[in-house]
């Protein structure tokens, strides 16, 4: 492939990102490469960047909650193409995250050749999902809690994540060097937008977009 493509690999583990990053040279020889170790890290590059051409992304990294980081990109980011790379290979996992809008999923035990040709056929427009798994074209809806969460602007999305971590307002107010006021407003329209009462509440909704199958 002579495109030069830009992609960004998202995971916390220096080990596995260094065997995407061989995976995604191999696919793509002269792509523009980025990488982020949480959440946090990603979306700061997002806006830099825009609109990447391939997210390859883990659901267990800071601030990741699971699928919540999914379901808040596709829905602030619904240009990029994403694909999952986990070491959570659960077919019910695998059906979620095609649900909330992955173009992909890449196991982590995958071989490399596997990897590069998963990539390379994500670059070329089509989905990529393990051997096996029968892809579904009619997915049923979104859960509510998904639907709530993909409303969150990303700022509030962060407030929430800090929220989970148990931080206070004023500790938040800090981290993201604005008011508390600023952030005791987000925190009021994080409670209106999941319909939730109280940040208990709103820990919970995020709690419920973590990786474990549904049963």
């Amino acid at each position: 492939m002579d495109t030069q493509y830009q992609i960004v690999i998202a995971d916390d583990h220096p080990l596995f990102r260094t065997a995407l990053l061989q995976a995604v040279k191999a696919a793509a020889p002269n792509a523009d490469i980025h990488e982020a170790d949480s959440v946090d890290n990603l979306l700061r590059l997002l806006d830099e960047l825009k609109t990447p051409d391939l997210l390859l992304l883990d659901l267990k990294m800071p601030g990741a909650n699971g699928f919540s980081a999914l379901t808040h990109l596709h829905a602030q980011h619904a240009g990029i193409p994403v694909v999952i790379v986990s070491a959570s290979e659960e077919i019910e996992v695998v059906r979620k995250a095609q649900q909330l809008g992955a173009m992909g999923f890449i196991p982590k035990s995958s071989p490399l050749s596997k990897m590069v040709s998963a990539i390379e056929q994500l670059l070329e427009g089509n989905s990529s999902f393990p051997e096996g798994y029968e892809t579904h074209a009619d997915m049923p809806a979104l859960d509510p809690i998904a639907e709530r969460l993909a409303n969150l602007t990303p700022q509030q999305y962060k407030v929430l994540v800090m929220l989970n971590e148990g931080l206070l307002n004023k500790q938040i107010a800090y981290e993201l060097s604005v008011s508390e006021a600023t952030i005791k407003a987000h925190v009021t329209a994080i409670f209106r937008k999941l319909d939730v009462k109280n940040r208990t509440q709103a820990v919970i909704a995020l709690q419920q977009m973590e990786l474990e199958p549904e049963q």
